[in-house]
């Protein structure tokens, strides 16, 4: 059986394209359920704490100092309890809570300890205990120990159109249709600098047609040759936010359209870029607000799109890790540890942040520098998995998460 390992090319080609497994759980349909789940995986590393503030820690404005949001700030965060407040970028999420439809699970971060975008992922997707060549993704794993009731059957006789790379998490033995958005994704810096970093070491006449592109494109904006180099608290593209605004919820938002079909699939996963947040990072009113916005629209797209089976429904935002607990010199973060699972959907038991918070003093912060990671983020996922689509404890640590043994479920999230 030939190995995989994920380049840097498909894990940029692979994002934003939903991947569904066409068939209808068999245990779950016989308890008279029909569970729908979509994992939708962040791509750069998302800063929990920007976006679910522990506005109680006494710490925290220590910490963050005027970037940190609190509840009387110039954009206040909204209250989810005591503690937390959530970014005020993401109402649909905050108004879900309230209805006890949404959680979120902080502190918490895969086994992955180091700070490596494409090791971080891989992680994240095999759901392998660390880095290395990986045949299949936990979700394929999950998704071929289960036993189907029916295949999905299109009735108007049209398929899926065939993404362009399919994602780790989703890759392996279960069969998955795939479709892409007829959007494209506006490239973040960030995706331009990796692609950049990818083609200097492949092709570097290419790489150079990049780097004058996106010259030219910085001079018919400004005007002004010395915006070229970088410059601290540049405004975003104009056009930029609304965008990320429409492809967020033109995928997300179709991909529920297929999840709700009677006779469509019930399982899938969407991947989206741009979440690395070194400079000028905006929780309030910058880039991550913008992301955070446009990811809050495409949860409220699959809540709409979803219908009636959105009471059926578990929808599960990750990335492979957290961001450093202080801001950089240049208003952003950069690669941390500790970070937040988002947990939306009919089916949840939420209104709940999840947590063993571990502090933010100095002397609490994993190396001195990042949010200390308390919850395993397969103790969540393995919750999902086993309560909502019945996968059992065997499956989940011997298959679908290997050498996670002593990662117990997290009881109750359904």
């Amino acid at each position: 059986m030939t190995l995989h390992a994920s380049t840097r090319r498909e894990l940029l080609a692979g994002a934003g394209v939903l991947f569904a497994w066409p068939f209808v759980p068999k245990l779950a349909r016989a308890e008279g359920r029909d569970p729908r789940m979509l994992t939708i995986v962040l791509r750069g590393a998302l800063d929990g704490l920007a976006v679910v503030a522990p506005v109680g820690d006494p710490d925290w404005v220590k910490l963050r100092g005027d970037k940190a949001l609190v509840l009387d700030g110039k954009t206040p965060a909204l209250a989810l309890d005591s503690f937390f407040a959530l970014n005020p970028a993401m109402p649909n999420l905050y108004r879900l809570y309230k209805a006890d439809q949404a959680a979120i699970v902080h502190a918490s971060a895969t086994p992955y300890r180091e700070r490596s975008h494409f090791d971080g992922q891989d992680v994240l997707e095999s759901g392998l205990p660390k880095p290395g060549r990986a045949e299949s993704g936990w979700l394929n794993r999950a998704l071929s120990g289960l036993e189907p009731e029916a295949r999905v059957t299109r009735r108007d006789g049209r398929a899926f159109a065939v993404g362009p790379v399919t994602p780790l998490v989703v890759r392996g033995p279960a069969p998955v249709m795939s479709w892409t958005p007829r959007r494209i994704q506006p490239a973040s810096e960030d995706t331009m600098a990796r692609l950049l970093d990818l083609y200097h070491h492949t092709d570097t006449e290419l790489a150079r047609a990049i780097e004058s592109r996106m010259e030219l494109v910085t001079l018919a904006r400004t005007g002004d040759p010395a915006a070229l180099a970088p410059t601290e608290g540049q405004p975003l593209p104009q056009g930029f936010p609304a965008q990320v605004r429409g492809y967020f919820a033109d995928a997300a938002g179709t991909a529920a359209k297929f999840l709700a079909r009677a006779d469509g699939p019930r399982i899938g996963a969407l991947a989206f870029n741009g979440w690395d947040t070194h400079i000028d990072e905006g929780a309030d009113s910058g880039r991550l607000a913008t992301l955070l916005g446009a990811l809050d629209g495409a949860i409220g797209a699959v809540e709409k799109n979803m219908g009636e089976a959105w009471r059926d429904t578990v929808v599960a935002v990750v990335t492979e890790f957290g961001r450093t607990a202080r801001i950089n010199g240049t208003n952003g973060t950069d690669h941390g540890t500790g970070t937040i699972a988002l947990l939306a959907g009919g089916a949840l038991k939420g209104g709940r942040v999840i947590a063993d918070w571990p502090g933010l003093k100095s002397a609490n912060l994993y190396e001195g520098r990042d949010l200390a990671a308390t919850t395993d983020l397969r103790a969540v996922l393995k919750g999902i998995l086993k309560d909502h689509l019945r996968v059992t404890d065997q499956a989940l640590a011997a298959n679908v998460f290997p050498g996670s043994a002593d990662v117990k479920a997290m009881v109750g999230l359904v």
